[in-house]
């Protein structure tokens, strides 16, 4: 017997700090005619965010230089990350840039939620976050 997993295509809420949302609209508006498919994405994320300010913002949201362990649930792994800005990532040290298809899932999700989404290749995804772990801002 099989048992197929069902996706759902509907975006779970998503809650962005006021500083975030600023830093991440004018990286979105400033990336597409560079990267117009991820710009896009980013945009539409961004877009339907509930905005408060950094002392409104729960703990449990994924924000910028948060550290996130998620499930992938494609790969069947866990993985953990510091959701980073483009110029500050790199792979080797788990730091994945907003401006990936994954980092643009991730961007305000909800310790518990997951998100579903199609990869430029047409291949469905799903993620869901485990626990975030809020850094030091500067």
């Amino acid at each position: 017997m099989t048992t197929e997993k069902t996706f759902t295509t509907a975006k779970p809420a998503i809650i962005l700090s006021a500083t975030d949302y600023d830093r991440l609209s004018t990286l979105a508006h400033a990336a597409r005619n560079r990267l117009p498919d991820l710009a896009s994405e980013l945009a539409d994320e961004i877009g339907r965010a509930h905005v408060l300010s950094p002392d409104e913002m729960a703990d449990d949201f994924v924000g910028m230089n948060d550290d996130v362990e998620f499930r992938d649930h494609t790969a069947g792994r866990v993985r953990q990350v510091t959701l980073v800005y483009p110029d500050e990532a790199d792979i080797s040290q788990g730091k994945i840039s907003v401006m990936t298809p994954v980092g643009t899932a991730l961007i305000g999700l909800q310790t518990g939620h997951s998100i579903t989404w199609e990869t430029p290749l047409g291949e469905t995804r799903q993620l869901t976050v485990l626990s975030v772990r809020k850094r030091h801002r500067h």
